[in-house]
């Protein structure tokens, strides 16, 4: 690489270091296709055309990786290669080596009326310098605001990471690229180079970042937040060794898919600090009242608990519908449950996205004196709240002495530590990214469906992994009432509690449950039963 160029690239590195650090729960617009080099296989070039919008696609073709970019013969000779394999789609050369062109509006012109966009191989820092920063960065965008398509193999797989590797193996050169894969640092022909130490090394020296690297004839692709690999060989998503967690490697085989948002959320946190930390927080409820039910049939005893800790007939109740995604109907069965107890005053609150949270929305919250968290996956409320003025809002509702309850995965949110976080199924009980819940009960593991799905084994695991957490399995039809550190056991079955805190090295490598039934009662602090 020539050091002009190299010079050009890092000077805009700046413009790296302000890369959204907001993630968002739906993913991205559009469709990428990151494609790790080599000779792809026919069925990337053809996803790309059918993606573009098949005999309607009209394709801009980016060739500045290429140091023949400048070369008629060799811009002919990629025109006419791809308008043979795809005679009915119109293709476009766009190409200039000077930045202020490539910010001008006639340069982009043909790509405003664009539907798909590939870059092509070669050196990834002189698209970089060419592009970045300019008129066509702010029009690539566009297209996959508009439903479009980028594409690109090797260097074109390379720019489309905000943090670029420009160059260096095993000690890679940071430069910036485009951000198209938000918090991802792409690197391609990664088995077949063996380039797994320079994406690591790459890593280590930013923070917040996950490492996508791609081998030879294989191609990810990215639509919302799915990635999904195709062809050949296998892609591996990467984080370094951090916050007191080892590096973590994941490979993905053709067919395999990975969600984009939990491997952002992975890599945020561990730029944070340790998690779980080595002393969890006390497990006691300083204000209000929790009711925790375990999924199925809701206790009498707990709608009854529920009610009365809200304040009777006067109770303003709002139910967070937010974790059974776009349904904000599901907890009906619950609202006529309340309704039977004279409840009057309940209020939905369904704001699936951070950018729903508005001021107006929160507005039932500033004086309810109960919320319900409903069933369906508890990433979904992670999502939605996390970092938004909700949280404070829910929080306030205990301070003032009101009650927080939920069922199903609203029981499992309001744990410190989220079990059966990860958006792609619920058996991974630990699933780093969503690992993190609400934490009305500090210290605290929350499973639900416990007895009736079999899941003693899973709890069981994972608290001999972080033993510094109390894991708590309730089972369907089965409640925990919790005031101050008391938890007090309703309805017709079990809820095991592991409390390994203070026993032995053996006791802790595999921990046996305390089994609590209907009014039994547990201090948390002490771990013993009490009366």
């Amino acid at each position: 690489m020539h050091h002009a160029r190299l010079a050009a690239v890092l000077a805009l590195l700046p413009l790296a270091a302000a890369a959204t650090s907001q993630i968002d729960p739906a993913g991205v617009l559009g469709t990428r296709l990151i494609c790790g080099g080599g000779k792809l296989p026919p069925a990337v070039q053809q996803r790309f055309i059918e993606l573009a919008g098949g005999t309607n696609a009209r394709i801009m073709l980016v060739n500045g990786a290429s140091a023949n970019a400048d070369d008629a013969a060799e811009c002919a000779t990629l025109l006419a290669t791809w308008r043979q394999k795809f005679p009915a789609a119109q293709f476009t050369l766009l190409h200039t080596r000077d930045r202020a062109i490539a910010d001008t509006d006639a340069f982009v012109e043909p790509l405003r009326k664009a539907t798909g966009l590939w870059f092509g191989g070669g050196a990834q820092d002189r698209l970089a310098a060419a592009y970045l920063g300019t008129k066509l960065e702010h029009e690539v965008y566009a297209l996959l605001a508009r439903g479009g398509v980028v594409g690109g193999t090797s260097a074109g797989a390379a720019i489309q990471s905000r943090r670029m590797i420009a160059e260096g193996n095993p000690d890679p050169v940071m430069a910036a690229g485009f951000d198209l894969l938000p918090a991802g640092i792409v690197d391609q022909h990664f088995l077949k180079r063996n380039r797994l130490p320079r994406l690591l090394a790459a890593l280590g020296k930013v923070d917040g970042c996950f490492g996508l690297g791609i081998d030879e004839s294989t191609c990810v692709e990215l639509h919302g937040r799915i990635l999904r690999v195709f062809g050949d060989s296998k892609a591996l998503l990467v984080l370094a060794g951090k916050a007191g967690l080892p590096q973590r490697v994941v490979e993905l085989k053709s067919g395999e898919q990975a969600d984009l948002v939990t491997w952002q959320r992975a890599a945020r946190n561990r730029a944070t600090g340790p998690w779980p930390p080595s002393t969890m927080r006390a497990p006691k409820v300083e204000h209000g009242t929790l009711v925790i039910v375990g999924g199925g049939a809701l206790p009498e005893a707990a709608v009854e608990a529920f009610v009365a800790a809200a304040g009777g007939t006067k109770a303003k109740v709002v139910v967070v519908t937010s974790a059974n995604g776009d349904d904000a109907s599901g907890e009906l069965p619950f609202t006529r449950r309340l309704q039977q107890a004279g409840v009057t005053d309940i209020r939905l609150f369904h704001c699936p996205n951070p950018r729903d949270v508005t001021d107006a929305a929160l507005l039932p919250l500033a004086s309810a004196t109960a919320i319900w968290f409903g069933g369906g996956r508890q990433w979904r409320l992670c999502d939605a709240y996390e970092n938004t003025k909700a949280i404070a809002a829910f929080e306030a509702v205990l301070a003032r002495g009101g009650v927080i309850g939920g069922s199903s995965a609203g029981a499992t949110i309001q744990g410190e530590f989220l079990v059966r976080g990860n958006p792609l199924g619920n058996t991974d009980e630990w699933c780093e990214g969503y690992d993190h819940g609400f934490g009305y009960l500090p210290g605290t593991a929350i499973d639900q469906h416990f007895l009736a799905r079999n899941r003693i084994a899973d709890l069981q695991n994972l608290i001999a992994q972080v033993p510094q957490v109390i894991g708590i399995g309730i089972d369907e039809g089965t409640a925990l009432i919790v005031r101050g550190s008391i938890a007090t056991v309703v309805g017709v079955s079990k809820v095991a509690v592991f409390d390994v805190r203070t026993a032995d090295a053996s006791a802790r490598s595999k921990p046996l449950p305390m089994w609590l039934t209907t009014n039994d009662r547990f201090d948390l602090l002490t771990g013993k039963q009490t009366n």
